[in-house]
């Protein structure tokens, strides 16, 4: 049960039609994520199996995307390790910070935080009841870095001065939470995941040198434990830290945002490569949208299949909150009428 053009990218198999999901498209821009947020707290809806099913189910349904995706979010491990986690219009609140050694002593281990997953591994496994037999399915994590972030300063973006500077907390933080995701990619593997994306947001943000000593390692040992099931995606990042991620092997495939041009990376790159649409000009009035999706998408309409093997259409990043339905379901369309 997976989706052809999907398996095909993965797979290395040159195709007319790439496959097109979208990070965040089942969300807040959605009804039918709307009309069950009406009901149910966002934690019921990743918590509760069936509701994250129905969730995951909607933007499938409505817009025949080739890919569904857990949903859930990248924070529940560092709740599942004790630090509380509460969810306001604000955004995420943990019920403390890491900041010192004394505060990684209030962490629990891996062996008596890992159960508390199983509602991740439960909605993959109904998430896949749920989705037509011709859709693939993937799940996700947060990158050790960006988690280690969230956990220092409570968000990902702005001053990361403190997660830099951390040293030793960092490096004793980042053992825990990689031997933690290992666990938790093992489990929605379990539950049917084709492959986990590790989504590692504040990862551009580090120089190379830096991406280098405190990325690359935990990724590898995420990627090498699940050779071809693990791929990974760095908002912001260069071609500098891509050629410091490429020399994974065992990485399946990599995600970029749009400010890079896909077909230098088709050039030297022949795993997944995951893109790169500007999630924001989705907010364009319907005719200038398309005007310039399909400007967007010539480039790789003038490429062979065999040049774009891989490739793995969609946004730079997530759909953003407010998008209009409307151009999401007519991207999907314009990218196979496009390659027919």
């Amino acid at each position: 049960m997976s989706n052809k053009r999907y398996s095909n990218a993965l797979s290395g198999i040159a195709q007319k039609i790439p496959p097109v999901w979208m990070m965040r498209q089942a969300g807040r821009y959605h009804k039918h994520y709307q009309a069950l947020r009406q009901k149910h707290s966002f934690e019921e809806l990743c918590k509760i199996p069936e509701l994250a099913a129905e969730v995951a189910f909607g933007p499938v349904n409505e817009f025949d995307f080739d890919v569904s995706i857990l949903f859930s979010d990248i924070l529940f491990p560092l709740e599942a390790l004790g630090m509380g986690l509460q969810y306001t219009d604000a955004g995420p609140n943990l019920s403390f910070a890491i900041r010192s050694e004394a505060d990684l002593k209030k962490l629990k281990s891996v062996e008596d935080s890992i159960s508390f997953m199983q509602f991740q591994k439960d909605a993959m496994k109904l998430t896949r009841e749920r989705i037509p037999k011709d859709k693939s399915l993937i799940g996700f994590v947060g990158g050790p870095w960006t988690l280690f972030t969230y956990a220092v300063s409570g968000k990902h973006e702005g001053n990361l001065a403190l997660p830099k500077t951390l040293t030793n907390v960092r490096k004793e933080f980042l053992k825990t939470i990689v031997q933690f995701l290992k666990e938790n990619i093992a489990l929605q593997l379990e539950g049917g995941a084709e492959l986990i994306i590790i989504f590692d947001t504040a990862s551009g943000d580090l120089s190379p040198d830096f991406f280098e000593e405190i990325v690359l390692p935990g990724v590898k040992t995420l990627a090498d434990a699940y050779p071809g099931k693990v791929g990974y995606y760095g908002r912001g990042t260069t071609t500098s830290h891509f050629d410091l991620i490429r020399n994974i092997p065992s990485l399946a495939g990599f995600g970029f945002d749009h400010r890079w041009d896909l077909r230098q990376v088709f050039r030297s790159e022949k795993r997944m490569i995951q893109g790169n649409f500007d999630q924001a000009l989705l907010f364009m009035e319907r005719e200038e949208f398309k005007k310039t999706l399909i400007n967007f998408l010539r480039p790789f309409r003038d490429l062979s299949p065999e040049e774009r093997i891989g490739w793995v259409c969609g946004l730079g990043h997530g759909v953003m909150p407010k998008t209009p339905e409307d151009n999401v379901k007519t991207f999907v369309e314009i990218v196979r009428e496009t390659f027919q």
